[in-house]
């Protein structure tokens, strides 16, 4: 029970198979890790940020959350923005929601489900901000399919308003901020057609935010 053998089992397998594939692999990718993207995604087990985008190990630095949120004082992913852009140099920062994601419906329906409320109010405050247009649409699968986007477009203007992502503009360091979303049931990413390199570009993600459907019905 302790063990879990089977993952270790797994793990073996999964080494041998890729030594196979490269022998010279594990060798390069102990050296030194070079990633051109981070990647700040939910904790989903069913979203896994290499797998979804066809990269290998070292090629992604990844940081998770319920609901893929980003605060101004969540010292954790802040450091993990800090030490992407300033350390490893990467050069975009890509948000990724997902649809059917349960933390967002807890936060569309007000559910409580104890500790995590504390941190869903994030959301909530996205569901607040724009209730009128998610008021305005038929289902609930409509609004949280919505809400889900709203959620990524807020999270990559916090991305962007954040001290690190600032101060590495400033310096005319080349980085790019990407709202993207999920889609569970194909497998499929869809661009929410926000993408910021500058302050000024902030402006482009309140046109994100307009329309009564979202990327998924259109």
């Amino acid at each position: 029970m302790r063990v879990l053998s089977e993952l270790f089992a797994n793990n073996r397998a999964w080494a041998a198979a890729m030594t196979s594939e490269d022998p010279d692999f594990f060798q390069r990718l102990s050296a030194q890790q070079s990633p051109r993207y981070l990647w700040i995604g939910c904790s989903d087990s069913r979203v896994p940020a290499n797998q979804i985008v066809g990269l290998l190990p070292g090629e992604m630095f990844v940081h998770r959350n319920v609901a893929n949120v980003v605060i101004h004082t969540d010292l954790n992913c802040l450091s993990t923005i800090q030490y992407a852009v300033e350390v490893l140099q990467i050069a975009h920062i890509i948000v990724c929601g997902h649809y059917g994601c349960g933390g967002v419906l807890a936060a569309l329906r007000d559910d409580k489900l104890g500790l995590i409320d504390n941190w869903l109010r994030h959301v909530q405050d996205v569901r607040s901000k724009y209730f009128a247009q998610l008021d305005a649409l038929e289902t609930e699968n409509q609004r949280h399919d919505r809400l889900c986007e709203l959620n990524v477009v807020e999270q990559v203007v916090n991305v962007s308003q954040t001290t690190v992502v600032q101060s590495a503009w400033r310096r005319d360091q080349r980085l790019a901020v990407h709202g993207w979303v999920y889609d569970l049931e194909d497998g499929l990413l869809r661009d929410l057609e926000v993408c910021v390199t500058s302050e000024v570009d902030l402006e482009a993600c309140s046109r994100a935010t307009q329309g009564r459907a979202g990327s998924r019905s259109a």
